[in-house]
């Protein structure tokens, strides 16, 4: 990853933690969600954005309602970054699962 891609993927991760944080009972449902890693494409036109969801009753359910807010959820990035960015990426949503997997691991072993 070039130097460009890692300052913007850090400014977008950095923007969508104090999103999640802000709108954690309107889209998250209440649920601690955290951005634990974003991956820029060379043409810095699609972002990667893996979440960590926390503490939620369903949180698939938490999920399926952050694709369906997608489009909400890029356009308050663009403001939060107009002065920073040209253009805003288009974003792509992961689950990032590696926590549930160490515990699951951890659990196995015991």
């Amino acid at each position: 990853m070039s130097i460009r891609q890692e300052k913007i993927a850090n400014v977008i991760k950095k923007e969508l933690g104090v999103f999640f944080q802000k709108n954690a009972v309107s889209i998250c449902q209440g649920a601690m969600v955290s951005v634990t890693m974003v991956r820029m494409s060379p043409d810095l036109s699609i972002a990667k954005i893996y979440l960590s969801i926390f503490g939620g009753k369903n949180n698939d359910e938490v999920f399926d309602k952050i694709m369906d807010s997608k489009k909400y959820i890029r356009h308050q990035l663009s403001q939060a970054v107009k002065n920073q960015l040209r253009k805003t990426p288009d974003l792509h949503f992961y689950r990032d699962d590696s926590l549930d997997y160490a515990q699951k691991i951890e659990e196995l072993l015991k």
